[in-house]
């Protein structure tokens, strides 16, 4: 199938690297191996990898390891590749920009990225009220941001997130972080005054989107009190959680009650935003208006930046020196940035994403439709997933993602798992991946379907 709008197929640079799978090695190859030695010497045990075979290259949706395996990548680096890897737009914008300012600190002496940044993220986030905007060096550091901004704001404390989210590794962002093992396992005591509450998750709960907002609400209006709730922090599209998407109506009457209370509702779209599911943000096929919003990953094509963005009121109500950081908004990063906004609009990036829906969905059904195993299958745009389960008794079977991710590995495809249970594959291809390689990587997915073993259960 072949979708002839989509502009990239190969590019000045990285036109050395054919758009292709290719497997020259047994995987992983001696080159990976003989990193994973010195790796084992030199690296913290702490910093695990989820695959053995280590990048050296890559352009487009492909990665290429330092043997010169050639792999689909259905991973994107989490989602940050959204333009696809050394985008010539995004390598020509931080070139330039280098040769000219690396780091002045905004705090110290501002420059215009950092504001032209911050006006883009204005105009593309959901809502036409006045909007400001600080800038970070990561996901994690937009949420805790957000809950700084939300508390002064308020005058309050509390902080409600949802069950199966996952909001970060910082100290606070831990204790907002539902799965303990490997985030937050043994690395307590953590931040106090923040509780988690049941969501909306369609595939186990069976709700529709009012009936599992009221038993969110009755949690929180029970459990903490909304005199005391400072925000709700949520993920549009749960991503670690597993690409949990909620029930039509959950998020904008979760809003309403926010509203109602003087309640900040922070939507957290660090996976989910900057074009990832057909719109600039998640938020937007719901309807939903938050009050702030946080951005990280895809908004500036693999260099560090992170974003809070919000009503103007809101993000004023802290003092003068109160937000800020050293490398915030670093000016090759915010080049970067102002770059991907570009090229999601010149290559219709929301189209595309649209489109790779548009032929995943389709192709994972059918495969539902073979296998059992496949309890759900779920997402939105270039955000999507399936959920594993033993047919038998519908629990969760994680033994076989991580089969379905090796077997993916060796045959030349970049998978990463998900979910609380680690029993989701989820796929986040570069928006700019074609639909032939999108195709062959679905083709590869099946045939690892069809290699397990029949579950007992």
């Amino acid at each position: 199938m072949t979708d002839p709008a989509l502009p990239l197929t190969s590019a000045p640079l990285g036109a050395d690297i054919p758009l292709e799978r290719r497997i020259l090695t047994a995987i992983p190859g001696p080159r990976s191996l003989a990193l994973t030695a010195r790796r084992d010497a030199a690296v913290a045990s702490g910093v695990a990898s989820a695959l053995p075979v280590y990048a050296d290259r890559a352009h487009g949706g492909i990665v290429v390891d330092v043997d010169g395996n050639q792999f689909i990548d259905l991973g994107a680096g989490i989602g940050v590749m959204t333009v696809g890897h050394t985008d010539p737009a995004v390598l020509d914008a931080v070139t330039t920009q280098a040769a000219s300012l690396t780091h002045a600190m905004f705090t110290i002496t501002p420059y215009e990225g950092y504001v032209r940044v911050a006006e883009l993220l204005a105009e593309h986030t959901p809502g036409d009220h006045a909007k400001k905007s600080m800038l970070v060096n990561s996901g994690a550091e937009a949420v805790e941001n957000a809950v700084k901004i939300a508390r002064k704001h308020t005058g309050r404390s509390a902080v409600a997130v949802l069950d199966h989210a996952y909001h970060g590794r910082t100290n606070l962002t831990m204790a907002m972080t539902f799965k303990a093992m490997p985030y937050k396992a043994g690395f307590g005591p953590f931040a106090p005054d923040i509780h988690s509450v049941p969501g909306s998750y369609p595939f186990r709960d069976g709700l529709d989107g009012p009936a599992a907002a009221a038993r969110t609400i009755e949690h929180l209006e029970r459990s903490i009190g909304a005199a005391d709730l400072a925000c709700i922090v949520a993920e549009p599209v749960q991503g670690e959680g597993g690409f949990i998407v909620p029930a039509e109506g959950y998020l904008v009457a979760l809003q309403n009650w926010c509203t109602e209370n003087g309640v900040v509702f922070v939507a957290d779209e660090v996976q989910s935003g900057m074009a990832r599911t057909g719109t600039w943000f998640a938020s937007e096929h719901s309807g939903l208006v938050p009050d702030l919003v946080t951005s990280a990953k895809g908004i500036a094509g693999g260099y560090p930046l992170g974003a809070v963005t919000g009503r103007a009121e809101i993000m004023d109500a802290a003092h003068p020196g109160g937000l800020g950081g050293t490398f915030n908004g670093n000016p090759v990063s915010t080049a970067a940035a102002i770059a991907v906004f570009e090229q999601i609009r010149s290559l219709d990036l929301l189209g595309r994403a649209r489109r790779i829906e548009g032929v995943a969905l389709p192709a994972l059904r059918a495969l539902q439709s073979r296998h059992p195993i496949i309890g759900d299958v779920r997402g939105i745009g270039a955000m999507l997933a399936i959920e594993l389960v033993h047919p038998a008794t519908s629990e969760p079977d994680p033994a076989s993602v991580a089969a379905i991710v090796r077997f993916a590995l060796q045959n030349g495809v970049i998978l990463i798992a998900a979910g609380t249970r680690g029993n989701v594959v989820r796929l986040l291809p570069s928006l700019v991946l074609t639909d032939e390689l999108l195709l062959e990587a679905l083709d590869v997915l099946g045939a690892a379907l069809e290699s397990l073993s029949p579950d007992p259960a």
